[in-house]
Order: C-alpha cells, then structure tokens, then sequence
C-alpha cells in the first residue's frame, strides 16, 4: 500500500499536509508568532516568506479549508505525474506569490489557497490546451463539483486574500500553458 501511495504522489500530499498540521500547531502554541513569515507586500525582508507563506494558517479552520483542496487538487494533478505536479506548483506558488508581494493589499497573506486556486485553474485548463479525453473529463468534473469557487477570486470577504486566489488562479492557467504540452502521459483519444 505505502508503495502505491508513494508511486502515485499520494505520499508526497500525506507529507504536505503533515507539514502544514505541525506549522499551525507550531503557530498556536506560539500565538501566532508564525504569521510574520507570510507575504508583506512590497517588504523587500518578506520576499523568501513567498515561500512559507502556503504552509501558514490564521487558524484550523483555514487550514482544513485550504488542506481539502490541496488534497483533491493535488491528487487530481498527480494524474500527470510527480514531475509535472512540482513544477506546476513551484511555478503557482513563485508567480502566484511574486505577484502578491507586488500588488496585494498591505496586509500579511498567508495560507495555502492561492496554490488551492493555481491547482484548480490548472485541472480546468488544461483541457484547453490539450484536448484529450482525460483532460476534458477532470475539467468537467472540476467545473461541476468546484466551479463556484471562481467566486473566491473577487473581493467578496473581508481579512480574505482574494490577491492570492487571483494571482494564484492566473498562475495555475500560465502553468497549464507552459507545461501543458509537455507531458503527454494521459493522452486518451
């Protein structure tokens, strides 16, 4: 089982999310202290926070929001591969990031749902840029289960970084762009 699970990148989810369960337990029992190492907008000390600020959380219920979708959008991605699914999401988490520090409201953006949103725009349009069976099904599936979440990216909610859900969003749709072509392991006609 242990090897399925690490063949498929299930593991490698298990691990993330294991990961970002011990830094808001960390955070708790610091009182939050953890929060500073989220995305200061135009804050030159904050550009390496780029990358913690996906594993810090404002509470549990922030983190389980945003771990239930790293957990379907992730294993969704690792359809393509393990590859694929670091590259997507490095690129996601750098130019999602990136464009926070530079346009975001002067406020500290943490949590993991501008790699939520990147993931999920990815699943979406990929089947634009590769027309395959495959694609097409998990994008229908993705629009019929989640397409209200297109929401998310409107500032609709106050103390909510609807930067990181857009600029996450827009770089989940560059990432099907550039890598979309590139692997072509579940090309189903």
């Amino acid at each position: 089982m242990k090897r399925f699970l690490a063949r498929h990148g299930v593991l490698l989810v298990l691990q993330i999310l294991l990961v970002m369960f011990l830094v808001q337990l960390a955070n708790e029992f610091s009182n939050g202290a953890l929060r500073v190492f989220g995305i200061h907008p135009r804050e030159l000390f904050s550009l390496p926070f780029i990358f913690t600020a996906p594993f810090v959380h404002g509470n549990w219920l922030h983190l389980a929001n945003n771990a239930l979708g790293i957990l379907i959008f992730s294993c969704l991605t690792l359809v393509r591969g393990k590859r694929f699914y670091g590259q997507a999401s490095a690129l996601i988490i750098i130019l999602g990031g990136l464009l926070v520090w530079l346009l975001g409201r002067p406020a500290v953006h943490i949590g993991a749902s501008g790699w939520v949103f990147g993931l999920w725009s990815l699943t979406i349009t990929l089947a634009l840029f590769e027309k395959s069976v495959i694609n097409v099904l998990i994008s229908c599936l993705v629009i019929l289960l989640y397409g209200g979440m297109i929401l998310g990216v409107l500032p609709n909610q106050p103390g909510v970084s609807f930067e990181g859900h857009a600029f996450g969003a827009l770089a989940g749709v560059l990432a099907a762009a550039t890598f979309g072509r590139r692997y072509r392991k579940w090309k189903w006609r």
